[in-house]
């Protein structure tokens, strides 16, 4: 499915959490922290057409509240704003 956001929107798909520490121990859904970290898939743009600075593929932590979160093929993705992305990993 090809998707293209509408305006200063970002989809992104949600980085999976860790399931066990480095040690071995298994995490419970319970004590899970909800990181806000994910990949990329599309890219809107400006309000004049310019492309925003990100591509498909790149590393974003990113924070806010309003996110609506889809679900593709069974996978889980996030429609955030790109003023509430807030840095890009290399």
């Amino acid at each position: 499915m090809n998707i293209k956001p509408l305006g200063e929107r970002v989809l992104i798909k949600h980085a999976k959490q860790e399931e066990k520490t480095k040690g071995g121990i298994y995490i419970p859904e319970s004590a899970k922290e909800e990181k806000k970290e994910g990949e990329v898939y599309a890219v809107g743009q400006y309000k004049d057409g310019k492309e925003l600075p990100l591509k498909k593929g790149d590393k974003v932590i990113y924070g806010g509240y309003s996110s609506e979160e889809i679900t593709i093929d069974g996978e889980k993705y996030l429609f955030v704003d790109f003023k509430d992305i807030l840095a890009k990993i290399e």
